[in-house]
């Protein structure tokens, strides 16, 4: 087992949102990035988009998805899909923080994925 702790009290302040990335980590060989993210009451996360796929898993919390021209509300337990390009920003209009989990993937992380288990694997 190789735990990797979330130290809340430690987040950094990127993308108008607080978090702390989890992935990847030396001992760890994954084909995806991913960060614990904490938006607060009243606050909203940078609209931005960027050539990796993306989903946000919610973990606590209310919030609303704005995307293309549409906004949806986002609660704990809900998943998003985002392809590489598409416009995105998670609003926090509650009085309680909306945390969420966000994992991101493209080709080239997915190719170095395959390039370590190749040369861990020995194969």
């Amino acid at each position: 087992m190789d735990l990797k702790p979330l130290r809340r009290e430690q987040l950094n302040f990127e993308n108008g949102l607080h978090a702390q990335r989890l992935l990847p980590w030396a001992n760890l060989n994954a084909p995806f990035e991913g960060s614990w993210c904490v938006i607060a009451p009243g606050t909203a996360s940078t609209a931005h988009a960027h050539h990796e796929y993306e989903i946000f898993i919610a973990l606590a919390g209310e919030a609303w998805l704005e995307s293309e021209g549409q906004r949806q509300p986002f609660r704990a337990g809900d998943i998003v899909h985002f392809t590489p390009g598409t416009p995105h920003a998670v609003v926090n209009e509650g009085t309680e923080p909306f945390e969420m989990y966000s994992v991101w993937w493209d080709l080239a992380m997915a190719e170095c994925f395959m390039t370590r288990h190749t040369l861990r694997s020995g194969g």
